[in-house]
């Protein structure tokens, strides 16, 4: 086979335009990605990154644009999946694609199938020989019978990359798209994937990094290309390439000036308002601090990764290793498990509902009631008159639209069934509210009522954390907001700065060389 041309580009975007309603995601971007680089892809929030990558993915139709790969042309608004992948486009995303409980040889076996022999049997000999020569190739160490989950987080993302790339005939060809790969991963394991990252485009390896962390784009970067507001506003050269350009670039002129500023007073400000509901010391890794009082809605920002889940997950008793000291309103409080922690009136709203909040096959009824089971249970038997009662009465107060409260919580929209986990917490009246992407996947108008319903709390004393990876409703729903970083709690904005520049500065403007 000829070898590659290799001053042709490996991918090359032309006018990508896309609209969502009256809101334009996209105005014309175009960027030129070469063989056997890592090209970077930054901007900040509502930038038009996700959607570019969607849209190169097939998961959503461009109105307008083309997509040339190895020099053939694609219509961008007729671009699939399956084309995507038939034209050499690998995509990993930041969600977990592996299967920790599962052996290195199988996950690598589920990108391609299983080898099987007579009647059907895999033939696990030539599983593990097939995978220690992937292992080999994509230089993991790691062991094929190995279970995933024991192998180390960067290891598991070399699984999944390798996983993708397995089946290539040379390393020219193609091109691995990363979405957030570190983003979850342990700083001390981040060093580790991005040498091997170095080693694949080294080898000829085309890769385009989707990343926030502006470290990591100085680290490894050929090139990077960054959007902002749907255009793509610079694309620089490996020499181009420092903090203070990327800032400039995914913040524009007025949002440097305001980094700038944060980066010379790094001072953190209190709340004002209310009585101390909760006082925490010694969260996470770098011992956090945090202050939260009555009547207040708190927002948490920072880029994935940077421990603002950790940060939830900790107070509620399902960290690594339990805070120091936490007092709930002046008195100590012991939040080791989660049944303590609830004990002591706090209540969790995770992150992936389906995966960790939703009953989907129980009724409403039924999901509404497992925070609150004594009170329906007598002589150790469940009172379901009493329990449906209760559930419709909730249904009420917290506005979830349903046929009944027989319904199965799988029939209901994604913002019914998070009124039905906030309406199962609440009912408790928690003193500590921790919401992790509270409205994430649901429409305009159950957003509203869902900052409806976590103001009420509140505003009966309670106090709420939450976090969210959009600024703009930090802002339209909190009265201050804390950025973290690394774990730790790096600023904290009152009411008067709270602006999607101003977190956006401070997010960016915390951030220093690792």
């Amino acid at each position: 086979m000829a070898a590659p041309d290799e001053a042709m580009a490996a991918l090359r975007l032309h006018g990508i335009a896309k609209a969502y309603g009256n809101t334009q995601a996209l105005r014309g971007a175009s960027l030129e990605v070469s063989r056997g680089t890592i090209h970077a892809l930054l901007g900040g929030n509502g930038s038009g990154k996700s959607t570019l990558i969607k849209v190169l993915a097939g998961v959503v139709p461009a109105d307008a644009g083309e997509i040339e790969l190895g020099g053939v042309v694609h219509d961008a608004r007729a671009q699939t999946a399956v084309r995507a992948r038939a034209a050499g486009l690998q995509f990993v995303h930041q969600q977990d694609s592996t299967f920790p409980e599962l052996t290195v040889a199988e996950n690598l076996a589920l990108g391609r199938g299983f080898e099987t022999g007579v009647g059907g049997r895999v033939r696990w000999s030539k599983l593990h020989e097939r995978a220690a020569k992937v292992l080999e190739r994509f230089e993991i160490d790691a062991d094929p019978d190995a279970e995933l989950r024991s192998i180390g987080s960067a290891n598991q993302m070399m699984v999944a990359i390798a996983r993708a790339l397995q089946d290539q005939e040379d390393a020219h060809d193609g091109v691995l798209v990363l979405d957030e790969p570190t983003a979850r991963l342990p700083r001390h394991e981040v060093a580790l994937l991005l040498g091997a990252l170095g080693r694949y485009a080294r080898a000829g390896q085309t890769i385009v990094y989707v990343t926030h962390r502006l470290d990591e784009v100085i680290r490894v970067a050929d090139e990077a290309t960054v959007l902002r507001d749907g255009a793509v506003v610079a694309t620089l050269g490996r020499a181009e390439i420092t903090r203070e350009r990327l800032v400039e670039l995914i913040l524009g002129d007025a949002g440097a000036a305001i980094v700038r500023a944060a980066d010379a007073s790094e001072r953190v400000v209190a709340a004002e308002q209310g009585a101390l509901v909760l006082e925490a010391d010694g969260l996470g890794g770098d011992g956090a601090c945090l202050e939260l009082r009555a009547g207040e809605v708190v927002g948490v920002a920072g880029v994935l990764g940077s421990g603002r889940t950790s940060l939830l997950r900790g107070l509620f008793g399902m960290g690594e290793e339990p805070p120091s000291g936490v007092r709930i309103d002046g008195e100590p409080a012991d939040v080791g498990d989660c049944r303590a922690a609830m004990a002591a009136g706090i209540a969790y709203v995770p992150e992936d509902r389906t995966a960790d909040a939703a009953f989907a096959d129980l009724s409403i009824a039924e999901n509404l009631s497992l925070s609150t089971l004594p009170t329906y249970t007598r002589f150790g038997r469940m009172d379901g008159r009493e329990e449906k009662a209760g559930a419709r009465a909730l249904m009420s107060s917290f506005l979830v639209r349903a046929e009944s409260e027989e319904a199965p919580l799988s029939s209901l929209s994604g913002g019914n069934q998070q009124k039905v986990i906030l309406a199962r917490w609440l009912q408790r009246r928690p003193r500590v509210l921790l919401l992790d992407e509270a409205t994430q996947g649901v429409d305009v108008g159950a957003r509203a009522e869902i900052h409806g319903l976590i103001r009420r709390a509140v505003d009966d004393g309670a106090t709420a954390l939450l976090v969210s990876s959009d600024f703009e409703e930090l802002v339209a729903a909190c009265d201050r907001a804390i950025v973290v970083r690394d774990g730790r709690v790096v600023a904290d904005l009152p009411r008067d700065q709270l602006r999607e520049d101003m977190l956006n500065a401070a997010v960016y403007g915390q951030e220093r060389h690792a």
